[in-house]
């Protein structure tokens, strides 16, 4: 076990996923999926690179058409073109199987593929189909993800189980045999996947769901059965404040027990709305929780009736978007400087302790004073800001701090 900021963690088989290491106490790494039609190359390329600049380290594709799979390698180049350097996940239902076949420079260009054990085919085509994505894997050197889903439950699994149960003397309820079920298909097809010849380090498992509470328990059961990097996610999580927040409270509770090694936040997006809010979701979780650092935080206070102006609130805004725009250029001149902590608060109740205890803050004075603005570097008063330029003055003393605290080439 490793420990983590809320005790140990689960500590698995590391698996190299086109030159991403998730598992074996690597970092928690942040995926997500495109939502184009991925037989338009150039669309899907476009939305792989938005994401994967905005913190995707994993990128995964629909491949569920011919018309897809004869994409996938000119998207890979795309991609490649684009400057964006991430491993391209498929994902398959159905016919992966034959897609894998009949197109060899896809199998070969994806870092990953993704099979369903509920939708490979049923009965003895079930294996035979799992098998031959799996030799396809084999061959190419390539990792599974072998991804059961709630939705799409293997039923041969499913109804075994259930018959098992009900012979039972006290039958248990229809939930849990189907969270076992669940655990069942996972750890089975991994076997499968095994005595196919795929490496126990190639194998990641998922068990997504769509209820918080089913999330937690299906994976504290997975965890038990064997070493294997496990992915999650909660599926299906819907659309703005209710996605983002069910998907917050259950990666928080199982991430804080130490489980998982990949993460995805699976949010309908507002129509024509920006794809890339999953990833800042999911970064978000992992910082929120002191797991990993991805770009400065901002403390501010939600406003009361001392601070009925909106002039504190523009400025945590203002500062808050400035931070995230200079990231890219930050990331790369100053290593380190996601662990910059900034405070900006709008009265002089809790704004002159809160920028101290940050490493650069400022603090207004509240309601329909003229603003001035005292600034807290590491702790101490620094200096105040006062009349119209408080939100320009306090961008520069904060690309000064960044040059002086997070000088290029070192770590802060």
């Amino acid at each position: 076990m490793e420990s983590t900021p809320f005790g140990t963690r689960r500590i698995s088989t590391p698996v190299d996923i086109g030159g991403v290491v998730v598992g074996g106490g690597h970092p928690i790494a942040v995926q997500s999926m495109t939502n184009t039609d991925t037989a338009d190359a150039d669309a899907t390329a476009i939305q792989v690179a938005r994401l994967a600049h905005a913190g995707s380290e994993l990128v995964r594709i629909t491949v569920n058409t011919e018309a897809a799979a004869a994409a996938v390698p000119e998207i890979v180049r795309k991609v490649a073109d684009l400057g964006a350097a991430v491993p391209i996940v498929g994902d398959f239902h159905y016919n992966g199987h034959k897609l894998l076949i009949d197109y060899p420079e896809t199998a070969r260009a994806l870092a990953k593929y993704r099979i369903n054990p509920g939708n490979v085919g049923s009965g003895r085509h079930h294996d035979n189909h799992f098998e031959a994505i799996v030799r396809v894997a084999v061959e190419n050197g390539k990792t599974v993800r072998i991804g059961v889903n709630w939705g799409s439950l293997d039923q041969a699994v499913l109804a075994e189980m259930m018959d098992a149960n009900s012979r039972l003397d006290a039958p248990r309820d229809a939930r849990e045999v189907m969270i076992d079920a669940m655990v069942e298909s996972a750890v089975r097809s991994a076997e499968l996947a095994e005595s196919t010849g795929q490496p126990h380090d190639k194998i990641v498992l998922s068990a997504k769901v769509s209820g918080v509470r089913d999330l937690v328990e299906v994976y504290r059961r997975l965890a038990t059965r064997g070493d294997y990097a496990l992915h999650l996610g909660l599926t299906e999580a819907g659309m703005g404040m209710k996605g983002i927040v069910a998907s917050s409270a259950g990666l928080s509770l199982l991430l804080a027990e130490g489980i998982g090694d990949t993460i995805r936040v699976s949010i309908t997006p507002e129509p024509g709305g920006d794809r890339t809010e999953e990833v800042a979701v999911a970064q978000q979780v992992l910082q929120s929780l002191g797991i990993r650092s991805f770009l400065p935080q901002v403390t501010s206070c939600p406003g009361c009736g001392r601070t009925t102006s909106t002039y504190f609130q523009e400025l945590a805004r203002d500062v808050q978007t400035y931070l995230r725009d200079q990231m890219p250029v930050w990331r790369e001149r100053h290593p380190g400087v996601e662990e910059l902590r900034v405070a900006v608060m709008g009265c002089v109740v809790n704004g002159p302790g809160e920028s101290k205890h940050a490493d650069i803050g400022i603090s207004l004075p509240g309601t329909f004073e003229d603003p001035v603005a005292p600034v807290f570097i590491d702790g101490t008063l620094d200096r105040t800001l006062r009349g119209d330029h408080i939100v320009d003055e306090f961008k520069a003393i904060l690309d000064d701090y960044v040059e002086r605290r997070f000088p290029a080439g070192t770590r802060g």
